[in-house]
């Protein structure tokens, strides 16, 4: 099994940055590939993106693509997402997730290829 703890989360103001982290545990050679997601109130939980372990390769959704970075720990203990110029519609309730498959990146942008999930940091932007 692998442990998901997400924190960092917070309110700030709409231009500012965050930081938010995802410390990994447990069975974490099995891990592959780690995603980052979101939900708003009343909202279907988004991507946002995901990296993968051996190649630190990256993707992004769209609508934070430029403003958003995904980095990882030297080992497989943490991931992190740099979020800059942050809008009101970035907040969510952030969530990391672990996946298992070796798949091509563009699979990991959708729920299902997840293993295991953190609780989730909020993340509130104020206009």
């Amino acid at each position: 099994q692998v442990h998901l703890v997400e924190s960092g989360g917070g309110l700030v103001q709409e231009g500012g940055s965050l930081r938010v982290s995802c410390a990994v545990s447990g069975r974490t050679f099995t891990s592959y590939a780690m995603g980052w997601f979101r939900q708003a109130p009343g909202k279907e939980r988004e991507f946002v993106g995901t990296i993968i372990w051996n190649d630190n390769s990256t993707a992004y959704a769209d609508s934070v693509k430029g403003r958003f970075t995904i980095s990882r720990g030297k080992t497989k203990d943490a991931v992190f997402l740099q979020m800059n110029s942050l809008k009101p519609e970035d907040t969510a309730l952030y969530y990391c997730a672990s996946s298992s498959l070796k798949y091509p990146i563009q699979y990991f942008r959708t729920n299902r290829p997840y293993d295991y999930w953190g609780r989730g940091t909020q993340v509130t932007v104020s206009s």
